[in-house]
């Protein structure tokens, strides 16, 4: 039988928690639908997948744009991603590293 890999949580993941799964969470903490303080740690990938299909959800309702957020969230979004990209810069992430030099 083979057990399910769980997620290391959002401050134990590479590159600072600046992936994909760490994006849904920090989208999740935006919208209020886990608190600030949930990491995920532990959480099988279909807890993460249901997860990131309640915060598509509402991300649908303002057209993926952050500029359609009311001012609250949009406020709470800018503290949380200013937060993150701190914390990972901090732990060594590049934000520059995969970006192609196309000249």
């Amino acid at each position: 039988m083979k057990s399910d890999k769980k997620y290391v949580g959002i401050h134990n993941d590479v590159q600072g928690g600046m992936t994909d799964t760490g994006k849904i969470i920090r989208d999740a903490w935006v919208f209020g639908i886990i608190p600030e303080t949930e990491t995920c740690e532990g959480w099988i990938s279909q807890g993460i997948e249901d997860l990131w299909t309640k915060v598509n959800k509402e991300w649908e309702k303002y057209g993926f744009s952050v500029s359609k957020l009311p001012q609250e969230l949009q406020e709470k979004f800018m503290r949380i991603q200013t937060e993150a990209m701190a914390r990972a810069k901090q732990e060594g992430w590049d934000p520059d590293r995969d970006v192609a030099d196309e000249s």
